[in-house]
């Protein structure tokens, strides 16, 4: 199966209301091309570097979501074009990429990482620090007029135990309900990015908004 073909079976499976990321990262720009002459625009990269070098050389209509763990140090190369950050896992991180995307006389979407998984390699915050910044923003809103906080983003464990998994999406999904009626001008919660290319559809069924699917469209890395 070509990439294309990849893309189009996946998408004709995707309710209307889900996102699609197409996860390109380590891949060459000819597969990425191959993807977007498809029509596929959103593409996800864990490497700001990387990212940047795609950016560089290819189309202007393309939104470039960072979906990997960021260094506060890196946030300044993306911070001219990136579309949405999804792993912001700490207010530290949040005030530079406020500070980057001010300089840029930019407003950066970011999702928070909330941690739901049973394994210690995962990043995220904890319900009690997501309440802590989310109540930050909503305090100090003038100190935080660059980024708008989209919604929440989570990784399940990596395990074929289906239940757990799911167990897992539906407690990011009633954390990420009793917070979406917040709504200021840099709170909106509306997209809930959950599931991969081996766990996408749970994810859906569990209420996901926004899917990160890589090898299933460009076989595996």
């Amino acid at each position: 199966m070509s990439i294309s073909q990849n893309l189009n079976t996946i998408k004709s499976q995707l309710p209307v209301h889900v996102t699609l990321v197409a996860v390109s990262k380590t891949k060459p720009v000819a597969d990425l091309m191959e993807a977007y002459d498809t029509g596929q625009r959103i593409f996800g990269e864990n490497k700001i570097q990387e990212m940047t070098d795609k950016w560089e050389v290819m189309p202007k209509d393309i939104e470039w979501h960072m979906i990997g763990h960021v260094q506060t140090n890196k946030v300044k190369y993306m911070a001219p074009y990136v579309s949405l950050i999804h792993g912001v896992d700490s207010l530290k991180l949040l005030q530079e990429i406020n500070k980057q995307a001010a300089k840029n006389n930019r407003v950066i979407d970011c999702l928070l990482q909330v941690y739901i998984a049973e394994e210690e390699s995962k990043f995220g915050l904890d319900e009690q620090e997501l309440d802590e910044i989310l109540n930050e923003i909503q305090q100090n809103k003038e100190n935080y007029k660059n980024i708008r906080i989209v919604g929440l983003m989570g990784m399940a464990t990596f395990t074929e135990n289906q239940n757990q998994i799911e167990k897992e999406f539906k407690h990011l999904k009633m954390i990420f309900d009793k917070y979406k009626k917040l709504n200021t001008e840099h709170c909106q919660l509306n997209t809930l990015s959950m599931g991969m290319s081996g766990d996408y559809q749970l994810a859906i069924s569990c209420g996901s908004t926004m899917v990160r699917i890589g090898s299933s469209i460009f076989g595996s890395r």
